[in-house]
């Protein structure tokens, strides 16, 4: 980060540069949970006239992408929100809090959405099956089955692929 800073002020630490009106301003102290260490203590550099932002660690992120990874994992297992924050102190060191974990599957969701959405118009497929799946879904507090239409094609050189899902009233 401090190189990063160096880059975006455009000088070397301790060098004197004409008409320049932001400098280095110290640093400051910022908590990071990185998976498989836990929360890491780090000083972020900052500048005098608070312009510079470092793309290293992003601004309110208080940990890592894999870490969201796997909580929307356990919660699509069935693991409630509340319990992940309960469980989140112990795997990590660091407790995230049942929001949070919501926002992570809110992000989720939307990739998801974006994956159902996207062109499959270009792809040439051989053969198409289609049948339902049964899916245990927490459902307004309630553990419930819920039917799952899944579509997958068979494409002219024998490689299988999900062509889409979607959740239904019955098999």
């Amino acid at each position: 980060m401090k190189a990063e800073l160096t880059h975006f002020l455009g000088r070397d630490e301790y060098e004197r540069k004409e008409g320049a009106t932001n400098h280095r301003n110290g640093d400051y102290p910022r908590k990071f949970c990185i998976k498989g260490i836990g929360p890491v203590d780090v000083q972020v550099p900052r500048d005098r006239k608070g312009d510079y932002q470092t793309q290293i660690l992003p601004r309110g992120k208080q940990y890592e992408n894999r870490i969201a990874e796997d909580l929307s994992l356990m919660y699509l297992t069935g693991i409630s929100t509340r319990t992940l924050s309960m469980l989140s102190r112990r795997l990590i060191g660091r407790r995230i809090s049942h929001g949070e974990i919501s926002k992570v599957n809110v992000e989720m969701t939307e990739a998801i959405e974006k994956w159902r959405n996207r062109d499959i118009s270009g792809e040439k497929i051989k053969y198409m099956f289609v049948d339902g799946v049964i899916f245990k879904m927490r459902i307004e507090g309630s553990i419930e089955n819920v039917p799952v239409l899944v579509a997958i094609g068979v494409r002219e050189d024998g490689i299988k692929m999900v062509l889409g899902m979607q959740s239904g009233e019955k098999e």
